[in-house]
């Protein structure tokens, strides 16, 4: 059968993001739906102090209700896992997989600052992405990166300066009320076949790093060693669909079809 994508990019961006990868996807044979959440890329003009995760969580739902395939195949990149995963548990019956494209894990309970706040390791990083709010304007708008933002701090390694000049471009303003709502999960997005994709040049995680976790036997990862659960790493930077579209493509079509690495649960 052939697979069926949803992608959904993260800030600043939409589904212009997508175009190497989808068509490396569609030329072979897969059928390919990129999101753009209400308030960026092209949707910019409908943003608004009034848009949160709630309303980006809506969009892609809308977008699985419009697709005729039986089943998706879900992608989250970055801040997108997190409207990612309030559209799969609303229609956990039409995802096939899950996949977290170099993203955070969300927690039920938990808003992408919650976790930023709580969990990311005291650095340059957590410090941008928590003084984000701060930098709202009109205290809900917060400006896209300039170019020079872009090189500094956007973990590009690999995008060639004209994918990066096209990035600044078409970068827009992201709504601040998304990323600080919680997401609400139940357990039906616990139950959902999932895939981990780690870029792990400039990143903090990768395979090897998450193997140890879950030997460590930290509860929070223990799930990860259920049998439906594959990970791949890719020695690229943040923006694997911008460094390396056609090698993420392969990744995809690999993860829908179940492939990738398995982790081995803790022993007691």
């Amino acid at each position: 059968m052939t697979a069926s994508f949803v992608l959904v990019s993260g800030g600043y961006t939409g589904g212009w993001l997508w175009r190497d990868v989808a068509a490396g996807l569609r030329a072979a044979g897969a059928e390919v739906h990129a999101a753009t959440l209400t308030g960026l890329g092209d949707r910019r003009h409908l943003a608004g102090p009034g848009i949160d995760l709630d309303t980006h969580i809506e969009d892609v739902t809308q977008l699985i209700d419009h697709i005729d395939a039986p089943e998706v195949v879900l992608v989250g990149y970055c801040y997108g896992i997190y409207p990612s995963v309030g559209a799969a548990d609303r229609r956990a019956d039409r995802v096939s997989r899950l996949v977290h494209l170099d993203s955070p894990m969300p927690q039920d309970g938990y808003s992408m600052i919650d976790q930023v706040r709580e969990q990311m390791p005291d650095g340059p990083a957590r410090d941008r992405t928590l003084a984000q709010q701060e930098r709202a304007e009109d205290g809900w708008r917060i400006p896209a990166p300039s170019l020079e933002e872009w090189r500094a701090h956007g973990n590009l390694a690999g995008v060639s300066d004209e994918a990066l000049t096209r990035l600044a471009r078409l970068a827009s303003p992201a709504p601040a009320g998304p990323y600080a709502q919680k997401v609400r999960m139940s357990e039906a997005v616990a139950a959902l076949p999932t895939t981990g994709v780690f870029c792990t040049t400039g990143g903090t995680m990768d395979i090897a790093a998450l193997e140890a976790l879950v030997a460590s036997g930290l509860p929070l990862v223990q799930h990860l060693a259920d049998p439906r659960a594959t990970f791949f790493d890719m020695a690229t930077g943040h923006w694997p669909m911008l460094s390396v579209p056609d090698e993420l493509a392969g990744v995809l079509l690999r993860a829908a079809a179940g492939e990738g690495h398995r982790l081995t649960a803790a022993t007691a």
